[in-house]
């Protein structure tokens, strides 16, 4: 008697189009125990470009799809990704840790701290190329658990999209990376798509391009929609190039919006006024909606009777903040945000964000604070993975908050119960140079680069919402108006919280720039480096404090220098007293530089970084080849160079020769010409080699 209720479980999954797994767990209600994952993350879609989203100023594109999907699960008004840009954002939600704890918190890295040119007053701290290719990924912690892993699209999360690591050396079993339609055009108003057979981009029925990425996540769903799935799809929409082979589309928009494709506004215009970018925003939401229609319309091989959708969570995000756009053309607007990506503002961290899936509850808007770091611990929560002993996760689980009541942020709880309340990014780079820290209704953010301005302290308080009993209210999202002064209390409280996380989490700052033309406080008192000596893989340094102590050593190495990806990496090294230097350089050790930091933030290199075409190496200490390195000596002078006293100008010793340098040590006509003759890469200091090479001819 007990073979019949077998059986007949065994011929309806087989008249369902299904065989269900011998041994795999499940509800009282037939469940697979193992739900699907799949965890869209787009590119630079901004918070204000997807229609449910509007605030203020309509909209002018369409998302239906997107709209449909929020109605089905929870709506997060206050989502954030992890960092304002996208390598860093893909790091920490594949890994779990803050971009400032892995020392990953902006795109490339990997290169030896330097300045920008001889007009920026601070520069980046090192940071790291890419995410450690033994890092317990999402993807290899899922695949231990039974999971198929699947990735499509985008990956960047390291110096360049095709360097390692890939997708295939940190757990994914299946991973694609065309770019489909969002390859370059040669003349974005011109070669749209086609009807034709032979065009790679053909027409569909609606009148899209064929765009292999949406086609690659969907091949991954059809081949492993039989067994326990999880899906990164990382699109390469919206991100530049800002063009659309969609000729119907473009036309809609530009008519929309009363724009010539032609002359599409520029930056200093504002406004959700680009008529291509309105066409990605739409042809993106139209490839999701396809995927959206495949889990809804799939029979479960796992579940006869039901939908892939009903035993799949879906989660769909951004990298980071809305792009822009840069001086010549503006991509979107916003508002009522402040700025956009490559910017810790509200504008460059706060995305879209949309949950669903089973258990969650439909057609719910909340307030409560989520960020991209989260995702790691809720799918683990999702999935019933264990979580790891000893891996180390920013985020929180989100899955009750989901489940229970998604309006309620008590439920959001750190691993020892308390709730968080706290969030923190770190932008130590470009023109940007902050960190921010919100806290409940408050948000402080700090500029690094304030020293020698009297009428700021570089901080800036922000009171973005107001909650009562009766709930929140909207104050100043906008971020106009500066509370500092009003509530100093709040500022120090906030700013010294802020400190202890980014310490609690070894974060690193960035550095003024002594070589900068303009005047800066310290800038005299800077240290200069008076020898050098390599014994085997020990070195030594000895340098000469000028009224401001050195506080911090580091080598600055890589293993392959001069290769296509050249990478670099820091190494502590250790000061003593009498100003002296020591670090051992680790195994396969090509190449290395010295930098210094002092009390006042300002970073010497030795010898300074002088960027070669796709390399560092050639202004880098060598460590292999030759014999050891002796005390620092005065380079060989090159024929006919015999009278020109380079030492004697070079008065910081430092190998560089600025225009103040050179001018203080002679007399005569036309030397700011003589000097600009030196500088061939027009970087405003002149090198030994520069020098060198020139006076020889």
């Amino acid at each position: 008697m007990r073979d019949t209720p077998i059986t007949f479980i065994l011929a309806t999954a087989a008249a369902a189009g299904g065989l269900l797994v011998p041994g795999e767990a499940r509800g009282a209600d037939g469940r697979p125990a193992k739900p699907n994952v799949v965890l869209i993350l787009t590119d630079d879609l901004g918070w204000q470009d997807v229609k449910c989203y509007d605030i203020d100023e309509a909209s002018p594109m369409e998302t239906p799809n997107l709209d449909a999907l929020a109605k089905k699960g929870v709506m997060f008004w206050q989502g954030y990704a992890p960092a304002p840009t996208c390598a860093p954002s893909r790091c920490a939600i594949l890994s779990g840790n803050h971009p400032a704890r892995a020392q990953k918190t902006h795109v490339v890295g990997g290169a030896p701290p330097r300045a920008r040119n001889r007009h920026a007053r601070m520069m980046d701290p090192w940071y790291s190329g890419r995410m450690p290719e033994d890092e317990l990924t999402l993807a290899r912690i899922l695949r231990r658990n039974g999971y198929t892993t699947g990735h499509s699209g985008k990956w960047h999360v390291a110096i360049n999209h095709n360097a390692f690591p890939q997708p295939g050396d940190v757990g994914f079993d299946f991973t694609r990376s065309d770019r489909g339609s969002r390859g370059a055009m040669k003349d974005r108003l011109a070669g749209f798509a086609t009807k034709a057979a032979g065009d790679p981009y053909r027409l569909d029925a609606n009148g899209y391009p064929y765009h292999q990425t949406n086609e690659d996540a969907l091949t991954f769903l059809r081949e492993n929609k039989g067994k326990p799935f999880f899906l990164y799809y990382a699109t390469w929409l919206v991100h530049s190039p800002i063009h659309t082979r969609s000729k119907e589309r473009l036309e809609k928009y530009a008519k929309r919006l009363g724009i010539d494709p032609a002359a599409t506004p520029k930056q200093d215009t504002p406004g959700q006024l680009n008529p291509f970018y309105c066409a990605m925003v739409e042809e993106l939401d139209y490839y999701l909606g396809i995927l959206f229609d495949y889990l809804d319309e799939t029979d479960d091989p796992r579940w006869p009777g039901h939908k892939l959708s009903e035993n799949t969570y879906l989660i769909f995000t951004s990298d980071n903040g809305g792009m822009e756009g840069g001086p010549e053309e503006r991509y979107t607007d916003n508002r009522p945000l402040a700025r956009g990506k490559i910017s810790a503002m509200e504008g460059g961290t706060r995305v879209p964000l949309i949950i669903t899936g089973p258990g969650i509850p439909a057609g719910v808007q909340t307030d409560v604070m989520a960020n991209g770091l989260d995702f790691y611990p809720t799918i683990l929560s999702m999935t019933g993975t264990p979580r790891p002993k000893g891996k180390n996760l920013d985020g929180c689980d989100l899955l009750p908050l989901l489940r229970k009541n998604p309006a309620d942020p008590r439920l959001v709880r750190h691993p020892d119960g308390s709730v968080r309340d706290t969030m923190v990014w770190h932008f130590p780079h470009g023109v940007a140079l902050e960190s921010t820290i919100r806290t409940g209704d408050f948000k402080l953010v700090r500029n690094y680069d304030h020293v020698g301005n009297p009428s700021t302290s570089g901080l800036e308080l922000f009171r973005l919402y107001e909650t009562t009993g009766g709930g929140q209210k909207r104050a100043d999202i906008e971020e106009a108006h500066n509370l500092a002064e009003a509530m100093p209390g709040k500022t120090r409280e906030m700013n010294a919280r802020l400190t202890a996380i980014l310490n609690g989490m070894n974060a690193s700052y960035p550095y003024y720039n002594p070589h900068c033309q303009a005047p800066l406080p310290h800038k005299d008192e800077v240290c200069i480096v008076q020898s050098h000596r390599r014994t085997g893989r020990t070195v030594e340094f000895r340098f000469e404090e000028r009224g401001a102590g050195v506080v911090q050593a580091d080598v600055i190495y890589t293993r392959n220098g001069g290769a296509r990806y050249e990478e670099w990496f820091r190494l502590p090294a250790k000061l003593h007293d009498g100003n002296r230097v020591t670090a051992e350089l680790p195994d396969g050790t090509t190449h290395y530089y010295l930098n210094l930091v002092d009390e006042n933030r300002f970073l010497r290199s030795y010898p300074e970084v002088v960027p070669g075409k796709n390399s560092f190496a050639g202004s880098a200490l060598p460590a292999e080849g030759g014999s050891d390195a002796g005390p620092t000596a005065p380079a060989k002078r090159a024929k006919g160079d015999r009278n020109v006293p380079f030492n004697r100008w070079d008065t910081d010793r430092d190998g560089i020769l600025t225009l103040a340098e050179y001018l203080a040590g002679q007399t005569g006509k036309n030397l700011e010409r003589r000097f600009r003759n030196f500088d061939k890469n027009g970087d405003g200091v002149v090198s030994r080699k520069e020098y060198v090479i020139d006076s020889a001819r």
